[in-house]
């Protein structure tokens, strides 16, 4: 027996030296022989393989060879992570090799039962995806045929002989979100663990939270779930107790999205939600009053500083998570995406001496970016800027900023009031929300100093009626504000999938769009991709109404003229309404008529 083994491994040698891959090398890389061959004779074949595919250089062979010997990552991870091969094109060569058909998971469906086939914790761990069941085989997908375990660990625990197809991992990725949900692997590791065993109604109560908030898995499924929302590029992260379900959606360009999650969810709800406000610095103990709290959180090398809120509701509490990311850089004023003729206008007022400058809009209509984009186009080491925020969303260096704290008595009334002794060229203030900040901004400007704030009105005429419904008198509005500028945000369109639109001239002349600027342009519709999430939309920009407080503007205001006579003014004296902005940017093939009426109203 022992001859007949010696004769086999001897065979196997000789042809490895003379032959290229073949179905021997395929069996014995797939069908997991290396028990049978000697390591040299597979090291020699994957050698012959990773030659044939044209991609390397012999010293670049040599290195991964020596490198799956010494029991490092996988070969593939090694040649996308050095640079030395596109990951796609790596994967296209390696599986005619391996006689293993290329997948692309982007629009695979994979039924119920065959996801079953494989646990989660091993889906995640070899990071492989069941596809189908085929003649008694199953079907995996993965970015890493040469691992040794894999096909062994893939066979055990789903009983069936297992048959390999090749992904790009960001395809795997994405496909055992999509299936299994974010975190599977820790929800299934909670519930083999045995951590509850009984009715999720029940399991709020009995649950002991102060251990289970410190255990790992309940960690690390909530970093899982900021981290999946960041690569998103999520902006919040909704959890919302149902009656049945734990719900967290991703808010991702302004739209909200609800998340694959497992379906065993909801009976962690009171661990996940109490880690969330352990993290926060949160009393967990309290669940009847609303909350506020902040995260400094760093994720694979990103700093993350995510701001908390929570209710109480029916079912539990509901949280919420702002993300802002500390290493992005802060918009300049080229990126907002104005008009040449508003952009000339803002960049004049921004360098007065004195006055005030407002943008209004909603909450999430990004009017915190415009300012910064303000600040750091004036930031100079001539200028003294002083900013009383809440909270800080983006550091400026050179610039002394301010965090509220409304509990130790720093409001931004507060606030300001100091600020005023500092000295300072600039001031920015985060909010005019009482009558006593809008006053004293008032007084500030009057007083040689350039201020900056926001409000949240519909329209820019609108922000005159609000400061004089505040309490501040007319003459102070008219004679301090100098411009107000609205705003609201518009998703962009996917610049892959994006595709020509076919005009209906009736709805368009009925929705007062510029037809007699269209010409030639084409307009473009939404489609959908893998890059932006099936969504059709990458991105955002704003669109925006500038008022210009002029001498015509001011008698108005004085005499309490509406909002609506103002705007009709400052229409009549050039300035663009948000929706005729928004029709600029449709007709430049950035944005879609749909985008532009779901955040803009018709103008009387």
């Amino acid at each position: 027996m022992c001859n007949q083994a010696a004769r086999r491994r001897a065979t196997l040698s000789s042809k490895a030296r003379n032959t290229l891959p073949t179905a021997l090398t395929i069996r014995a890389l797939n069908h997991k022989l290396f028990s049978m061959v000697p390591a040299s004779t597979i090291t020699t074949r994957l050698a012959e393989m990773l030659r044939q595919t044209g991609l390397f250089s012999e010293e670049q062979v040599t290195t991964l060879l020596e490198h799956k010997l010494d029991g490092g990552t996988s070969i593939t991870r090694r040649v996308v992570d050095e640079g030395l091969a596109d990951e796609e094109a790596f994967l296209t060569a390696i599986s005619k090799g391996l006689d293993f058909p290329y997948l692309r998971l982007n629009e695979l469906m994979v039924g119920e039962e065959i996801l079953n086939r494989l646990p989660a914790k091993v889906v995640f761990q070899y990071n492989v995806v069941p596809l189908a069941v085929e003649n008694r085989f199953l079907r995996v997908a993965t970015n890493d045929p040469f691992n040794p375990g894999l096909l062994d660990a893939l066979r055990l625990v789903s009983g069936m002989r297992i048959r390999l197809a090749l992904s790009p991992s960001a395809d795997i990725a994405k496909a055992i979100n999509r299936f299994y949900g974010v975190g599977a692997d820790t929800m299934e590791r909670l519930i083999q663990d045995n951590r509850i065993e009984v009715e999720p109604e029940e399991a709020l109560a009995k649950v002991d939270l102060s251990e289970l908030d410190h255990e790992a898995s309940i960690v690390k499924f909530v970093n899982q779930v900021i981290w999946e929302a960041y690569k998103d590029r999520a902006t919040d992260i909704h959890f919302e107790p149902m009656e049945d379900e734990l719900r967290i959606r991703y808010r991702v360009d302004g739209v909200l999205h609800q998340t694959s999650m497992p379906p065993q969810l909801k009976r962690f709800q009171a661990a996940i939600l109490s880690r969330i406000k352990v993290m926060a610095n949160m009393d967990i103990a309290e669940k009847r009053l609303p909350q506020d709290g902040r995260i400094g959180l760093s994720i694979h090398s990103e700093n993350l500083d995510i701001r908390v809120s929570t209710i109480p509701t029916v079912y539990g509490e509901s949280v919420s998570l702002r993300l802002l990311t500390r290493n992005s850089g802060i918009l300049s004023l080229d990126g907002v995406g104005m008009a040449p003729k508003d952009d000339a206008i803002i960049r004049k007022l921004i360098r007065r001496p004195h006055g005030i400058l407002l943008v209004t809009g909603p909450t999430g209509s990004g009017k915190s970016t415009t300012l910064y984009a303000w600040l750091h186009t004036i930031n100079s080491i001539e200028k003294r800027i002083i900013t009383i925020e809440d909270p800080i969303e983006y550091e400026v260096t050179g610039v002394n900023q301010i965090h509220v704290r409304s509990e130790i008595g720093l409001t931004f009334a507060t606030g300001l009031r100091h600020i005023l002794r500092q000295d300072p060229n600039v001031i920015m203030v985060g909010e005019i929300r009482d009558f006593e900040t809008a006053e004293i901004a008032i007084r500030a400007s009057l007083t040689g100093h350039l201020v900056f704030s926001t409000l949240h009105t519909n329209d820019s005429a609108g922000a005159i009626t609000r400061l004089i419904d505040m309490g501040v008198e007319p003459f102070l509005v008219a004679s301090s504000v100098e411009a107000i500028v609205a705003q609201r945000l518009v998703r962009v369109l996917c610049d892959i999938c994006k595709r020509p639109q076919q005009l209906d001239r009736p709805f368009l002349q009925g929705i007062h769009f510029p037809l007699d600027e269209l010409g030639d342009q084409r307009l473009y519709e939404s489609v959908g991709c893998e890059k932006c999430r099936r969504t059709g939309f990458h991105g955002r920009s704003g669109i925006f109404e500038v008022l210009t407080i002029t001498d015509a503007i001011r008698p108005m205001i004085i005499a309490r003229e509406s909002s609506n006579a103002i705007k009709q003014k400052g229409i009549a004296e050039g300035m663009r309404t948000l929706r005729d902005d928004g029709w600029v940017k449709v007709l430049k093939g950035k944005t879609t008529i749909e985008e532009v009426l779901r955040v803009s109203e018709e103008d009387e």
